[in-house]
């Protein structure tokens, strides 16, 4: 018998330097979220800055928390 899994769909996180999105990554993997994110191309990174981030639709309240806790965190380190 197969098992059905659940499908998943992702919605836009935002946009963040690559340090910030592979630290805001494993937050993400720690709290069980599926996540996924794109880079620019190799011409559009001459005006698109950063690494954007997509995340389960239906954890992007949690996910939204964790950004921007991430976000902070690096922002005090650096200021």
């Amino acid at each position: 018998m197969r098992r059905r899994t659940k499908s998943i769909s992702t919605v836009h996180l935002g946009q963040f330097s690559r340090e910030t999105a592979n630290a805001i990554a494993g937050e993400l993997e720690k709290a069980g979220i599926v996540w996924w994110y794109k880079e620019p191309g190799y011409i559009s990174q001459v005006w698109e800055f950063g690494v954007r981030l997509f995340v389960d639709r239906d954890r992007l309240a949690e996910a939204k928390d964790i950004a921007e806790r991430v976000t902070a965190d690096r922002g005090r380190r650096q200021g």
